[in-house]
């Protein structure tokens, strides 16, 4: 694998995009067959692909499988499902139903997935390509109304943002300290939450909407998974999964429209940009996505980027939590940043927590230490391919990227490094695709509006 930039600090650094690539590229040259992926979600909607493959039993069958082993985990975080389909190859299938089988490789992921669609987790098999199940979206036009008397609410690990938003103008916006993740009471987190948006109801003469932004997985505006409940026991998970719908019925049953903060951010940015097409990323303790389509729609789509595939390298780092290597919260989040430090010489105190060790490598970096800009370099070498592999199933005009990684110089340095990477790499892309970092103040009032605005009046 022949990369024209290469990352500095990481040099068996494999792209997934450029592993695809190649694939494509030598199966085309070869006997080949056509096969058709599908993921399927809540409310039946679905997302099919047709791919070639190498023919069965033409000595190709391992990189096959190997391959599209990575694309069927792409799409169920990119897409989200409970149910995957693989037509026109039992061998590839039956690769992939070990993998997602109880005990397998890929047993985090069956287990995240079955709990957020509450649906018991599936792989089934189509002998004919183009028997696999329609591609059925549904984007939902949601954002962008910005009529009536609403409330904005965003609601952080730390704080709560919520604001009073009347006819798109912010007339009321406050930040309540609030610690939901120290919380064994469910009640906190509903009375809190409660609290907060009938402080901004007293700011206006009524309230038309709600709009919530929230990090975790949402389904139907449920809380399906959210990192804010971490503390509540299951009980209290399963009370607080209708805790917004629960707070606008005692409101007044009132429209509420509940969105992942990643699609908000993205909303905002397209708000901002008076554009559609847009993918914002933060790279933070974690890869939180969003994402807003050509329509200016949020999709429904999991975008949990933390997880999807980004270096084949069969020696990168694992994640702790799924167990797999070479995913995203490697790569853009504060772990990308401290595992590349031994590689740049910089040592870090095993004392200090992972937020510390960032902080203590910003510091190195404001003070002018050389060794840094490699870090921030290799990250962006990664970002730049991450990209070209994101548009592959993303349509992309604009990338915006924020979080505390890319906060200071830092955050130019690997912007410019993944321009560099489009340019040489992918030109027709780079001609195509922008990317941003928001300015953090206008950003946090493009956000309160941005919330206002998911529902429709």
């Amino acid at each position: 694998m022949e990369l024209k930039i290469k990352a500095v600090y990481d040099p068996g650094f494999q792209p997934m995009v450029k592993f695809v690539d190649e694939f494509e590229k030598d199966v085309k040259a070869a006997e080949h067959q056509t096969i058709a992926i599908s993921v399927i979600r809540n409310q039946g909607y679905t997302h099919t692909v047709k791919m070639d493959v190498f023919k069965d039993g033409t000595g190709n069958d391992d990189r096959n499988c190997q391959v599209v082993e990575r694309i069927v985990k792409t799409f169920l975080w990119v897409y989200g499902g409970y149910k995957i389909v693989i037509a026109g190859s039992k061998v590839i299938y039956d690769y992939i139903a070990d993998c997602y089988k109880v005990g397998g490789s890929r047993d985090f992921d069956r287990d995240f997935m079955a709990g957020v669609y509450e649906h018991p987790f599936e792989v089934e098999y189509v002998a004919c390509p183009d028997c696999a199940p329609e591609t059925n979206e549904s984007a939902s036009p949601v954002g962008r109304h910005l009529n009536g008397c609403r409330i904005g609410f965003d609601a952080g690990g730390s704080d709560m943002k919520v604001s009073a938003v009347v006819d798109g103008e912010s007339i009321y916006s406050e930040e309540i300290v609030w610690l939901p993740k120290l919380q064994s009471d469910p009640n906190y987190h509903y009375e809190g939450i409660k609290g907060a948006m009938l402080k901004a109801a007293e700011k206006m003469p009524r309230v038309d909407g709600i709009g919530v932004s929230s990090a975790g997985v949402y389904i139907d505006n449920r809380a399906m998974v959210a990192s804010l409940f971490i503390k509540l026991s299951p009980e209290g998970k399963e009370k607080c999964k209708n805790i917004y719908i629960d707070v606008a019925k005692e409101l007044g049953n009132i429209p509420i429209e509940v969105a992942n903060d990643g699609d908000v951010t993205a909303l905002a940015g397209a708000m901002e940009l008076n554009d559609n097409c847009v993918l914002g990323i933060a790279m933070g303790t974690s890869e939180a996505g969003g994402y807003v389509d050509a329509n200016g729609n949020i999709t429904g789509w999991l975008n949990e980027l933390a997880f999807v595939p980004v270096d084949m390298n069969p020696e990168a780092m694992v994640d702790e939590w799924s167990g797999d290597v070479g995913c995203g919260v490697k790569y853009f989040s504060q772990d990308s940043v401290i595992k590349l430090c031994p590689a740049a010489g910089i040592e870090l105190d095993d004392n200090l927590t992972l937020a510390e060790k960032l902080k203590f490598v910003q510091n190195l970096h404001a003070a002018g230490d050389p060794r840094t800009t490699g870090i921030y370099e290799t990250i962006g070498v990664y970002f730049g391919y991450q990209i070209a592999y994101y548009a592959k199933y993303y349509d992309i005009r604009h990338v915006l990227i924020m979080g505390r990684v890319t906060s200071g110089t830092g955050g130019q340095i690997l912007l410019n490094m993944a321009k560099e990477v489009l340019d040489c790499e992918y030109p027709e892309l780079a001609e195509k695709i922008q990317l941003h970092i928001p300015d953090e103040a206008s950003r946090r009032v493009g956000q309160s509006v941005a919330a206002a605005s998911l529902p429709l009046i």
